[in-house]
């Protein structure tokens, strides 16, 4: 597992368009599961430590972010053949496991997590409603353990900013997590 962390992002880039499966082979396009505030875009996987110590966190902040008005999305990005855990076939028991209450896609050509730039996972991205992108961070303070108790919940906080009209905080800590595992 390489640890990587997600690179500074262009404030302002509008999201791009996708049209992806679920596992089952129900179809999303972005404008689907964007909400009116907007939408949190999370590259995610099953076998990832970092996603796996924080999908609970992740996984309670969509509900809040959802309520709000701002659609949520996990992507998963990774060759499958390289880590079999990843496979489709899996990925509903772990939505499951976990109480998805947004759509988990496959990426199975890469091509959209190449058009997000998306480098880890975990790797979210935060946009708002007119889906352009003002937020690339951390989901909080922890990463292979819960952050402190009065840690900021960084990601949930920049979209309630956004949300609410104004701006996510000018200071995003990039995420970090394992490399994507590209297709050769």
């Amino acid at each position: 597992m390489a640890l990587t962390e997600t690179p500074a992002a262009e404030l302002g880039a509008a999201a791009p368009d996708f049209t992806l499966p679920d596992a089952d082979g129900r179809t999303y396009a972005l404008r689907d599961v964007a909400g009116e505030q907007g939408l949190v875009v999370a590259f995610i996987c099953n076998h990832c430590p970092y996603v796996i110590a924080s999908i609970e966190r992740f996984v309670a902040d969509a509900r809040r972010l959802q309520a709000a008005g701002i659609g949520v999305v996990a992507i998963m990005p990774n060759d499958w053949d390289y880590a079999p855990d990843d496979a489709p076939e899996l990925m509903p028991a772990f939505a499951r496991m976990h109480d998805f209450s947004f759509p988990y896609l496959v990426d199975e050509s890469q091509d959209v997590a190449r058009a997000f730039g998306a480098v880890c996972t975990p790797d979210y991205y935060g946009y708002d409603g007119d889906l352009k992108l003002r937020y690339r961070g951390r989901l909080d303070e922890g990463r292979t353990s819960a952050p402190p108790a009065n840690a900021a919940r960084e990601l949930r906080d920049a979209m309630l900013m956004v949300a609410e009209g104004g701006r996510a905080p000018a200071r995003q800590l990039p995420s970090m997590g394992c490399s994507i595992k590209w297709r050769s």
